[in-house]
């Protein structure tokens, strides 16, 4: 399993903006992949921008490829995104999942 990690930052204004882009644009796009294994958008406030980071899950590097290209490490950011972060990385960083353990969901909502 490969982990994809990427940041890119919004002024505080935009950042549902880029949320609501994540959440329907790119996450119809990161479905359409194969090997593509599920994505989670954090969020921080650093002062006047909210900072994101994105962490995709791929079955291989070859499906990382399936999603931004034999340059893998380029960093995709749409349009819709442009419009509305201020910055980003242009490159993302790539880690080999050494180990995963995981809760089963209690029904309830994020602590």
């Amino acid at each position: 399993m490969i982990a994809r990690i990427w940041r890119g930052w919004a002024p505080r204004e935009r950042a549902g903006a880029y949320q609501r882009h994540y959440e329907t644009e790119v996450s119809a796009h990161l479905r359409a992949v194969s090997g593509f294994r599920g994505a989670q958008l954090l969020r921080r406030d650093e002062g006047g921008e909210v900072a994101f980071t994105s962490i995709t899950w791929f079955t291989s590097l070859d499906a990382v490829r399936g999603f931004a290209g034999d340059d893998y490490e380029r960093a995709v950011v749409e349009e819709g995104a442009r419009a509305v972060l201020s910055r980003w990385d242009e490159r993302a960083v790539h880690h080999d999942v050494a180990f995963d353990v995981r809760l089963p969901s209690a029904g309830g909502g994020a602590g």
